[in-house]
């Protein structure tokens, strides 16, 4: 993997610019009064512009529903703020300024790789022949060469991950959101399509936030690894991973990793047993 530099700008310079992305105290709260769930309380995050941030927590601590907030999707409660760009938004703004990758590939059966590709253009108003145009040239750089005028039931489980990631990177956003698009494949599977987004991110420098339940994952991909606690959510804690990159697969083998996957485990063992002393609690 041939890696480009990573920032241009200046230490100075870069330091001084807002982040990408910023929550100061977000909290989303659902249903009224004995009925209510608090999913999020204080959550408080900042990522840097062309960072790749993994996001690890237990079930039901509020991932999903911090990531569809950060998409626009939800609006936040009027407890805390969240700022792109170093901007404040409002309930909405966010729609569309962020490119989102839910778990499943949702790729349309009835439309071949490269009319998948171009959905999102599409929806844009892109001209079809302009989107197929830009299409066509990233299927190589996506492992897609010949595979344009193919349906998605004639593909691997990770090339239509490779399809749905390419459909995301062509919707040209500076903040990618990826809802742990690996999850349903198989471990090999899964090692080589980590190693070809690693690739992939070192030639576009996309910020990157990224969900997932797999702790290896989350430090083979990251620049930090954000932990949440359990329900309701917030961020526990920020590793930075000081793992040299290009990072290939027998990194899982090095004592740095090692280290970091037990310090990890241990955040990750804690907030799991409270999640299931407090669903313990309801039944």
């Amino acid at each position: 993997m041939k890696f480009m530099p990573r920032e241009v700008l200046p230490p100075a310079v870069r330091d001084q610019a807002p982040p990408m992305l910023e929550l100061v105290n977000v909290c989303k709260r659902f249903g009224q009064a004995q009925a209510r769930t608090v999913a999020l309380s204080g959550v408080n995050l900042r990522i840097a512009k062309s960072e790749f941030v993994t996001l690890i927590g237990p079930s039901g601590c509020g991932k999903s529903t911090l990531f569809q907030m950060i998409a626009g999707l939800l609006p936040p409660d009027d407890d805390g703020s969240l700022l792109f760009g170093g901007v404040p938004q409002r309930d909405g703004q966010l729609l569309g300024k962020v490119s989102f990758m839910p778990q499943r590939d949702l790729l349309f059966p009835w439309r071949t790789v490269l009319d998948n590709a171009i959905l999102a253009l599409e929806v844009e108003g892109v001209p079809r022949k302009q989107a197929s145009e830009r299409a066509r040239a990233m299927l190589p750089e996506f492992g897609l060469a010949g595979f344009a005028n193919h349906y998605p039931h004639q593909l691997s489980g990770g090339m239509r991950q490779r399809v749905a990631l390419m459909r995301t990177f062509l919707f040209e956003r500076d903040l990618m959101l990826l809802d742990e698009p690996f999850g349903a494949l198989d471990a090999l599977t899964r090692s080589r399509m980590q190693h070809w987004l690693l690739d992939i991110w070192a030639r576009h420098w996309r910020t990157v936030l990224f969900i997932t339940h797999d702790i290896d994952e989350a430090i083979v991909l990251g620049d930090r690894v954000l932990v949440m606690s359990a329900r309701p959510g917030t961020v526990k804690s920020a590793t930075v991973i000081d793992l040299p990159r290009p990072r290939d697969p027998s990194v899982v083998l090095t004592p740095g990793f090692i280290r970091l996957k037990q310090h990890l485990l241990a955040e990750i063992e804690e907030e799991s047993r409270k999640t299931f002393a407090q669903e313990g609690a309801v039944s």
